[in-house]
């Protein structure tokens, strides 16, 4: 059980991830446009992905998305995603994903991390147990263009 840093080479390793990962989000299936939008990801260096292994197979990730605070005047990252396959699900490969992501962040000496989740969403208490804070003094809001 390791996790690393993913690259443009590791792409064909995550994409079945990210499909399966969009298709739990009630979405279609549509490898070619996950492949697409994750190979921007990496050319573009808009995030950042780490990749959960057992034994050499991909069996989750979590990807990070840089942001900034104004007050903080610090660099900070959004933890967008995170997907474990539902096979080793409650293996431990979750808390690891998270942990590398909070050393990252940790060592690049970024503010935190910051993440929304749904309401109903079982890895709240995963969350919580790694000593995630749930925001009691803001409330977040969403404009959708569409």
């Amino acid at each position: 059980m390791i996790v690393i840093k993913a690259t443009l080479e590791n792409l064909k390793q995550i994409v079945p991830l990210f499909d399966q990962y969009r298709v739990f989000y009630k979405q279609a299936s549509d490898l070619k446009s996950a492949e697409i939008f994750l190979r921007e990801r990496f050319q573009n260096k808009d995030s950042l992905i780490f990749i959960a292994l057992s034994e050499g197979v991909p069996v989750g990730f979590t990807q990070l998305y840089f942001t900034f605070s104004s007050v903080s005047l610090k660099p900070t990252l959004i933890l967008n995603d995170l997907f474990v396959h539902p096979d080793y699900r409650g293996q431990g490969f979750g808390a690891l994903l998270l942990k590398s992501a909070q050393q990252f962040c940790a060592e690049h000496e970024f503010k935190g991390l910051a993440l929304e989740t749904a309401v109903d969403n079982p890895a709240r208490r995963l969350y919580e147990k790694m000593g995630w804070e749930k925001d009691s003094h803001c409330f977040h809001y969403f404009w959708s263009a569409q």
